[in-house]
C-alpha cells in the first residue's frame, strides 16, 4: 500500500478517508496543480493581515461573469496591485501549508510585470522570497500565467524577459474560452515550448469534447486545465488517454459554476475509468472554499471513488516530470 510521504508522522491516506478524519487527510501529501494563487489564500491569514474576512460562495453560478461578480464583490480592489498580488501569492502559499499540499504549482500572470517597470527578474526574485518565507518545504513549480483577454503582442514583449530567465517550469492559458482562437496562441506556445516549459490550457470546461482535442493538438498541450467536457466522447478520452495527457480537474468549481449538476455525477468518474489521468485540485480556495483536502474528502463522500482510487489519484499528482524548484 503507497503511504504518505514528505510530512512527519502522516497518517495513512486511504485511512484518513475512511474514518472521515479531515485533519488526517491534511496531514498527507497532496498535489495542488491547477490553484489560481491571486485567490488561493489562506482566509484566517487575510482575515488576519488586511482585517477583512472573504466569505466563499454560498450559491451556485451560471457564468464566468457571475463569477467575476462575486470575486469583485468579495475581493474588490485588494490584489489589483503589486503589494496586493504579493500578498495574494504569500496567502496561497500559507494555505497550501495548511492543507499538506507539498507540490504546489502557482505563479504569476505575465501581464503583471506591469507592475515592475518591465523586470521580470524583480518580479520572480519577490516570488522566490515568499516561497523562502512562507513555505520553503513546499516543492513549488513556479508557472506564467496568461490571458486569454490580453492582447497577443503584449502578450508576447510581456513573456519574453520571463523566458530569458530560464526559471519558470510551466504555462497556463486562461480566462474565457471563447475571447479568442486557441490557434492564436500557437506562436507564444511555440516559443515557451521551445525554452522547455510544460504547456496547459484551460479548455473544455465551458467548451465541448471537440476543444480540448483542438487544443491539445493545435498548442501542443503537455496538460489541461479542466477538461472535463472530454468525457461526452469516446474517441477524446481514447486520444487523451493514448497521449498520456493529464487533467488537472477542480471538481468542485465545476459544480459550483454549473458545469456538473453535483459530485457524484461528476465526469472525473469516467475520464479515470478511461484511462485518461486525473489529478484533485482546488481552483480558486477563496471563491470555492475547500482545500484539496475537502476536495477529496468530498469525492470519497459523494460515493464516486474508493480510497484507494483516490490515493492512486494522490500520486498522480505527485509524480511529476520536471523538478521543483
Amino acid at each position: 500500500m503507497w503511504r504518505c510521504y514528505g510530512l512527519t508522522m502522516a497518517p495513512d491516506f486511504q485511512a484518513a478517508l475512511i474514518t472521515g478524519d479531515i485533519d488526517a487527510v491534511r496531514r498527507c501529501a497532496k498535489s495542488d496543480l491547477h490553484n489560481h494563487a491571486m485567490l488561493g489564500g489562506a482566509r484566517d491569514f487575510l482575515a488576519q493581515r488586511t482585517g477583512r474576512n472573504i466569505a466563499p460562495l454560498d450559491r451556485k453560478l451560471g457564468s464566468m461573469a457571475e463569477m467575476h461578480a462575486f470575486v469583485q464583490g468579495a475581493v474588490g480592489e485588494l490584489f489589483q496591485n503589486r503589494e496586493g498580488r504579493l500578498l495574494a501569492f504569500e496567502a496561497t502559499l500559507v494555505q497550501a501549508r495548511q492543507d499538506g499540499v507539498t507540490r504546489l504549482e502557482i505563479g504569476e500572470d505575465v501581464w503583471a510585470i506591469t507592475f515592475y517597470e518591465g523586470s521580470a527578474a524583480e518580479l520572480t526574485r519577490n516570488l522566490q522570497q515568499l516561497h523562502a518565507l512562507a513555505a520553503p518545504d513546499i516543492a513549488w513549480v513556479p508557472q506564467l500565467g496568461l490571458s486569454r483577454h490580453c492582447p497577443l503582442a503584449a502578450i508576447e514583449r510581456w513573456l519574453r524577459p520571463f523566458l530569458e530567465l530560464g526559471f519558470y517550469q510551466t504555462l497556463d492559458l486562461s480566462g474565457d474560452e471563447l475571447a479568442q482562437p486557441i490557434e492564436a496562441f500557437k506562436p507564444v506556445f511555440r516559443r515557451a515550448k521551445d525554452a522547455g516549459l510544460r504547456v496547459k490550457a484551460h479548455v473544455g470546461e465551458w467548451g465541448g469534447a471537440e476543444d480540448v482535442w483542438r487544443a491539445v493538438e493545435e498548442l501542443a498541450l503537455d496538460e489541461v486545465q479542466h477538461g472535463i467536457a472530454a468525457a461526452h466522447s469516446p474517441a477524446v478520452m481514447r486520444f487523451l488517454a493514448d497521449n498520456h495527457i493529464r487533467l488537472n480537474i477542480c471538481p468542485t468549481s465545476n459544480v459550483m459554476l454549473g458545469r456538473v449538476a453535483n459530485l457524484a455525477t461528476h465526469p472525473i468518474r469516467q475520464l479515470y475509468d478511461a484511462g485518461v489521468p486525473v489529478t484533485v485540485n482546488t481552483d480558486d480556495v477563496l471563491v470555492f472554499g475547500q482545500g484539496v483536502s475537502e476536495e477529496f474528502l468530498s469525492l470519497y463522500d459523494a460515493g464516486l471513488f474508493s480510497a484507494a482510487e483516490l490515493d492512486d489519484i494522490r500520486h498522480t499528482g505527485l509524480t511529476d516530470p520536471y523538478p521543483p524548484r
